[in-house]
């Protein structure tokens, strides 16, 4: 059986970011989202949120971009090279990561899961503070971030999986020791920004039995996008058109792909 979590990040980011994954939800494949809990449109995406129960909701923690929830009005580091330069203190990430969780929670969102904005949480220190989280709120699924590396040479990927090792092998031994789950494969990374539809359905066609997640970022190229502080702006409507692609619908369709979210499934 193929399980398959379509998970849109940046939810919340802007309302331009909140009308892409809702679209690519209902006309595509997108099957579940990360909400910013600090994300200047995130009340116009708890109401998506509220109005689409079919659409499964996690937290995308974030220690970099926006204001701190647990200490209001400080600024989060701008940059990961500045939150690695100053780290806070053990305490002060899972306060911060609490304080975002809460938010989804007062809003009646219960999470599906966690991830991290800019997968921060490859680094011990923070996956740390991830899984204590979800544990402490029963919370079920962690993302995986390690992209299987689908249509690189094959040089390109022992590279790349030589690069993941350090991170991948303290990220597997933390989560053996935590209450929660990953999923069997995660793919997603290696296309940000540069996702269209052909690449999908082969990547789709080529997906091994389990349970994965592919990440995107749809979004609409408006006002509000254009004016955030993002690289990805008119990529987002490359990933919706992609998303919402007859082809890629037929290949989900045709490889017996079950979409599901995180909350559809055993914890």
């Amino acid at each position: 059986m193929k399980h398959l979590v379509v998970n849109a990040d940046d939810f919340g980011f802007t309302t331009d970011v909140n009308a892409g994954i809702l679209r690519a939800h209902l006309e595509g494949i997108v099957s579940s989202a990360s909400l910013m809990a600090n994300g200047s449109a995130f009340e116009d995406a708890a109401g998506i949120a509220e109005r689409h129960a079919s659409l499964g909701v996690g937290c995308h923690l974030t220690l970099v971009q926006g204001e701190s929830l647990a200490c209001p009005g400080k600024p989060l580091a701008p940059t990961i090279a500045r939150l690695l330069a100053a780290p806070p203190s053990a305490n002060e990430v899972r306060n911060e990561f609490r304080a975002q969780v809460e938010a989804l929670l007062a809003r009646g969102i219960r999470p599906t899961h966690l991830d991290t904005h800019k997968h921060i949480h490859v680094f011990p220190p923070v996956l740390d503070a991830v899984a204590s989280v979800a544990d402490e709120y029963g919370i079920a699924w962690i993302r995986k971030p390690f992209d299987i590396p689908l249509g690189m040479p094959r040089g390109a990927r022992t590279g790349l999986a030589a690069v993941l090792r350090p991170f991948r092998i303290p990220f597997e031994d933390r989560l053996r020791r935590a209450r929660c789950r990953t999923s069997d494969y995660f793919a997603g990374f290696v296309t940000t920004g540069s996702l269209e539809a052909r690449w999908l359905a082969s990547l789709l066609a080529s997906l091994p039995c389990g349970v994965g997640e592919f990440m995107c970022h749809p979004g609409i190229c408006g006002p509000s996008l254009s004016r955030a502080a993002t690289r990805l702006k008119e990529s987002r409507e490359m990933e919706l058109d992609a998303l919402c692609s007859p082809v890629v619908r037929r290949t989900v369709e045709e490889h017996g792909i079950r979409l599901v979210s995180y909350g559809q499934l055993p914890g």
